[in-house]
């Protein structure tokens, strides 16, 4: 591959990882003013639906696009000629099949899914949520197009795009809901629409990125056979298996969608008692999200693109980017899993109007550094080639969070609920870590943390927060917006000392350190940046 041509792709996925940063800060944001809107009942109704749409997204975005690029290159690869009719024809076809029966299957046991979850109210927003899948087709396979021609601008532009919309629209819907005082399963269907608007924004994107690049659909067929078994198989292990490791928080959130108001009910709550738990529940999830976020995509950011190939070419060095990688993964995410845990009184009542659930939800957030480090580590091992093996994974991960809600929320309320997820994530984390030290027996996660240093920045970090939360008055009986100020403050002030003290403990190499922004400023504030210019 020549070297513009191959920084046009680093390029093109800094911009896909950019945009996807920006789209998941979007996603979390918005559920705040969503909760604040229509209360914890109404958070209830959107959270139950939220998984689904959240993995409808994840096909059209993660999933079906990277499986037609790869399936192009591999064609490619072995002189198959692509053309309208031979390849993108037959793949739209499939991609549409398979989205088809997906909407078929969810409009059709509507009806016995609401029942099994124990709330029948949700069988006309499940019906209406359906229609996502019908829309998943012409964004994914126009994504997947671009991509196949290594043109990745189009895929981030309509992500942010449809993230946009479908962000406005739900806000709107739930001002609406609020003022109106509508029916409150109505944000429900509110979101399925979001979601459709969102997808035809994209599309409109696309359209447009379409007329301006031209990329090159319409070869001259040629009369080869179209393999529509291989191209089915292809799509299903590379579009949909392949995209499970995205969906991981979903897939532990649908657990708790089908399982955790029945078990809240054994528990000895009332059915309505049962729903505003759930909601309080869920209030942990934009954050969680967001600390995944922040330590895998920083982490993955650090990592080239690792595969079978490149591991035995470069074995040493890309051993050593992937202990790079893992452990700055860990660092963020401890730091935003420990500030979260400290702050998190006031937090809840700054974001969510009061303290319901607050030790709940404070035992939850160990769920950021066990996710973030498990999705960094599957990311790897899907380069390696072990696409089933991780979903195997995460099926095992689901079906013990499930399990685990049955079992201990029946005796402990929503800290069962904490608690099962804690333990499925961990299992998830130990069976990655496990697959990935048995490829590379070198990898020592552990040794490669610089413990002093790392101890030293956590505990400054909880002091300084812990004295804060002393020396400040009860949150509830502060204004929100100087609650804002003062949460604001000392989440920007605590994470600045504790990655200063990580900087000045050395934890990070200067060739680590060259790679964030700001580097040179990064680079003198360790102690042989100072050696350097005494």
């Amino acid at each position: 591959m020549e070297p513009n041509e191959t920084n046009r792709l680093l390029k093109g996925a800094l911009l896909l990882t950019l945009a996807g940063i920006a789209s998941k800060i979007l996603s979390a944001g918005y559920r705040v003013p969503l909760q604040n809107l229509t209360g914890d009942f109404g958070f209830y109704v959107y959270q139950q639906v939220y998984p689904i749409l959240g993995i409808a997204l994840v096909l059209a975005l993660y999933g079906f696009p990277a499986a037609i690029s790869k399936l192009k290159t591999d064609f490619e690869a072995e002189q198959y000629p692509i053309s309208f009719r031979n390849f993108y024809f037959p793949i739209f076809v499939i991609v549409a099949v398979v989205n088809v029966a997906l909407f078929l299957g969810l409009q059709l046991n509507a009806h016995p899914l609401a029942q099994f979850i124990g709330d029948d109210r949700l069988v006309s927003v499940y019906q209406t949520v359906a229609f996502i899948f019908l829309f998943i087709p012409f964004t994914a396979f126009l994504r997947g197009v671009f991509q196949a021609n290594h043109q990745m601008k189009p895929t981030a532009y309509s992500q942010v795009m449809e993230q946009f919309v479908r962000v406005l629209i739900i806000i709107a819907g739930a001002v609406i809901i609020s003022k109106q005082e509508i029916d409150i399963y109505s944000i429900g269907k509110v979101a399925g629409i979001a979601s459709i608007s969102g997808s035809i924004a994209a599309c409109i994107v696309l359209i447009f990125f379409m007329r301006k690049y031209r990329p090159p659909l319409l070869h001259k067929a040629s009369k080869t056979s179209v393999p529509w078994f291989r191209f089915l198989r292809k799509l299903i292990i590379l579009g949909v298996v392949a995209s499970i490791t995205h969906m991981v928080l979903l897939i532990i959130q649908f657990a708790d969608t089908i399982s955790l108001v029945p078990a809240l009910l054994n528990y000895g709550l009332t059915k309505e008692e049962a729903m505003v738990a759930k909601g309080i529940f869920d209030r942990g999830q934009p954050l969680i999200q967001l600390g995944t976020v922040l330590g895998s995509s920083f982490a993955l950011a650090f990592m080239p693109a690792v595969s079978k190939r490149n591991l035995k070419q470069q074995f040493r060095s890309l051993c050593m980017q992937i202990e790079s990688g893992l452990v700055i993964g860990f660092y963020l995410a401890i730091g935003a899993t420990v500030g979260l845990i400290m702050i998190f009184p006031a937090a809840n009542i700054l974001l969510y109007q009061d303290s319901s659930g607050t030790t709940v939800l404070q035992l939850l957030m160990l769920a950021i550094v066990l996710s973030a480090l498990s999705i960094t580590v599957a990311s790897v091992l899907q380069g390696l080639g072990m696409i089933k093996r991780t979903a195997v994974f995460i099926g095992l991960a689901f079906l013990l969070k499930w399990g685990l809600n049955l079992l201990l929320v029946p005796f402990w309320g929503l800290l069962g609920g904490s608690i099962a997820t804690i333990l499925s994530l961990l299992l998830f984390c130990i069976l990655v870590l496990y697959s990935l030290k048995r490829y590379i027996p070198t990898l020592s996660l552990l040794r490669k943390i610089k413990w002093p240093a790392f101890i030293r920045a956590t505990l400054s970090m909880m002091l300084y927060v812990a004295s804060w939360n002393w020396l400040l008055p009860n949150p509830d009986e502060v204004a929100r917006t100087t609650l804002l100020l003062i949460v604001t403050f000392i989440s920007l002030t605590g994470g600045g000392i504790y990655m200063l003290l990580l900087i000045r403990g050395n934890v990070f190499t200067q060739k680590e350190l060259a790679m964030l922004p700001f580097a040179s400023f990064f680079i003198q504030l360790t102690k042989e940046g100072n050696k350097k210019h005494e």
